[in-house]
This record gives C-alpha cells, sequence and structure tokens, in this order.
C-alpha cells in the first residue's frame, strides 16, 4: 500500500467507499464490493466507511441500527479487508462528513439534484413524502469522498451519476472560492466482470437487500441448505447451456447463473460453458454453482459469525479506524473552512 500523504495535499491515489447498513449484505454485494475492497487494500491508501448517515435517509429501527452497522463491519472484515491496511469506520464517528456536506450543499444546486435519477427511482410519485436527507443524499456522498481528497471510487452504474455530481461540486467549490485543484475531481474504478449480479428471481433487477423476496438473493449468512434451495429454485429458461456466450443474448436468467459461477470460480463466462455446454441446468449446473457458492461464502459466513459473537471487539476495530479518519479529515476540513471564510476554520 502506498504512504499516506499530507493529509491537506493531493494524494497519489487514495479511495473511498461505503455500504448502508440497511439491511443484510448479499452475494452482489460481495462480488461487486467486497471482493473489490480487499483487492484495493493492497494497492492504493483505501478508507472504507459503514454509511450509517446516509442509511437514515429511510427509516431504520434504532433498536437495529447499531448490530447492522457492525454486521456491515464484520462482512468487511470477514470478506478479508485488514484494519492495519484500510481505515474502516462509522459515517457518524466523524462529524466532519456532516459539516462538509452542509457547505457542499450551499455549493450544489436544486437543478443538479433535480436530475438525479435514483432520487425519482425511489420515491417515483411521492417525493413529497421523502426525507430532505434522500434528497440531498448525493450532496453527503459528495462530501464523504472530498472530505478524505479521494482520487478514486468504486462504484457501480447506478452509481456514476453521483460520482459526476462529486467531481461538479468540486470543481464550482475550487472555482467559486479560486481554490484551483484544492478538491480533486475523482475518478470512478468501473465495476468489472462479476459485479452485476441480477436478481434469482427477475434478471432484469439487480441483486437487492431491499427486495421483499429473500428468494431473490444470497445472503452472506445463508447456510449451505439455504444457499442451495435458492440455487435450485432460481428462474432459468429450458433451454440447455449454449456453446457461447454470444448465445447467451437474450437469456437474461441463464447469463446471469453463469454470470455469477465465472466470477466465483475467477474464470471467464466461456470457460465455463466449455465444461457445461449442452446440460440442463438442473442436471448438473445448478448444483455446481450451489456448490461453488458454499465453499466460498461458508468461510466468510462463519468468520462474520465469530466477529458478530464479540460487539466489543468490533466497537473497538471502528473506533480506531475513526480516530485514523478524523486525523485525515480534521485538517483538510479546517482549509475547507478556512478559504470558504470562517473564523473559527
Amino acid at each position: 500500500m502506498t504512504e499516506p500523504s499530507s493529509p491537506t495535499a493531493p494524494t497519489a491515489a487514495r479511495v473511498f467507499s461505503g455500504v448502508q447498513p440497511s439491511g443484510a449484505l448479499h452475494l452482489g454485494n460481495y462480488l461487486g464490493a467486497l471482493v473489490k475492497f480487499v483487492a484495493l487494500q493492497h494497492e492504493m491508501e483505501c478508507l472504507y466507511c459503514v454509511v450509517d448517515l446516509h442509511a437514515i435517509t429511510a427509516w431504520q429501527d434504532p433498536k437495529n441500527l447499531a448490530a447492522q452497522t457492525r454486521e456491515i463491519a464484520a462482512a468487511y472484515f470477514a470478506a478479508g479487508v485488514d484494519p492495519a491496511k484500510a481505515i474502516v469506520f462509522a459515517q457518524s464517528a466523524v462529524p466532519e462528513h456532516a459539516e462538509l456536506a452542509w457547505i457542499f450543499n450551499c455549493v450544489a444546486r436544486l437543478g443538479w439534484l433535480d436530475r438525479m435519477t435514483q432520487f425519482k427511482e425511489k420515491t417515483g410519485k411521492h417525493k413529497e413524502r421523502a426525507s430532505v436527507g434522500l434528497y440531498t443524499y448525493p450532496v453527503l456522498q459528495a462530501a464523504d469522498i472530498l472530505l478524505y481528497k479521494a482520487t478514486h471510487v468504486p462504484v457501480g452504474e447506478d452509481q456514476k451519476q453521483h460520482l459526476e455530481l462529486t467531481r461538479d461540486i468540486a470543481a464550482k467549490f475550487n472555482h467559486d472560492f479560486d481554490a484551483p485543484g484544492f478538491f480533486p475531481l475523482t475518478e470512478a474504478l468501473i465495476e468489472g466482470p462479476g459485479a452485476r449480479i441480477m436478481s434469482l428471481r427477475d434478471a432484469t433487477a439487480k441483486m437487492s437487500k431491499s427486495d421483499p423476496s429473500d428468494q431473490s438473493r444470497i445472503n452472506l449468512t445463508d447456510d449451505a441448505d439455504t444457499i442451495a434451495n435458492k440455487i435450485r429454485r432460481a428462474k432459468t429458461d429450458p433451454l440447455p447451456l449454449p456453446d457461447t456466450v454470444e448465445e447467451l443474448k437474450g437469456r437474461p436468467e441463464a447469463d446471469n447463473l453463469l454470470g455469477i459461477y465465472a466470477a466465483l470460480a475467477g474464470e471467464t463466462k466461456a470457460a465455463v460453458l466449455a465444461r457445461f455446454a449442452g446440460q440442463g441446468f438442473g442436471q448438473a449446473f445448478k448444483p455446481a454453482l450451489a456448490d461453488l457458492l458454499v465453499e466460498r461464502l461458508s468461510p466468510v459466513s462463519a468468520e462474520m459469525r465469530r466477529l458478530m459473537a464479540d460487539p466489543a471487539e468490533i466497537d473497538r476495530i471502528l473506533a480506531a479506524g475513526a480516530e485514523r479518519a478524523r486525523a485525515l479529515a480534521a485538517p483538510i476540513l479546517a482549509e475547507t473552512k478556512r478559504i470558504v471564510g470562517f473564523t473559527g476554520g
């Protein structure tokens, strides 16, 4: 990992990412985020946050939120994130996130937020019932990233627009306050093969922890029997697996299951097809996929259970991470306040 640079100066390579503690993590989170977190911690300076401030933009039961935050942290560690290499912390433990978000609320423009498609998708025809926090969610996300002058953020398709807003806010701040280059124009680390995992019940929709059907996803905490049952019942079509990847076009369910196998095995779809082409899903492929899922996820599930049995230790690690995060954030926020003209900066 690269050595940390001066907090207020642009860093050679610094990654920020976070996961909401708003439900159990699933296979899509594991392949799309956690596996990448583990790889990136060996390449760049990394901060991985449990974004509990974002979580409360929708109602969260206060009795469960702390436990959910610990569960996300446990998943990070169980997947292989090393808190000695990466900084892991809870967002609410670093108040500089909220303070910078207010400054950015005064930089961002309503027109920019009105164009955010994710807000429209989440609220539909009832946006007047949504919280103001949900509307300004992308501004807080920009603050999360720029508070550490992060140069890279791993993003999926649904977050690209938010990262563009982060770049717009950084550029406008730098221009308005005559501070060229103060905030970096953060770059996306685009998700690679296998990262976009779709629902087991509807392959046109992304696998999601908010889906009301538990059969739509493989949870990281599912046991072997549950995994086998979900894969057995996963939606497919009546045709056998084809000979080529091109023949998967128009077969989203087949393509999704094949993509899951390829991502877990570290192989290409073509290599998997070379082994299973011509076979029906039930006779060989689904049992093989279930076995592979159990092999890969069982150690993660077991380690998560071990960690969750000691919540005080998780809290200790998160508190130490928050202290390291604040050491980076505080001088950047202080300089930001000085640039803005606050006397307390």
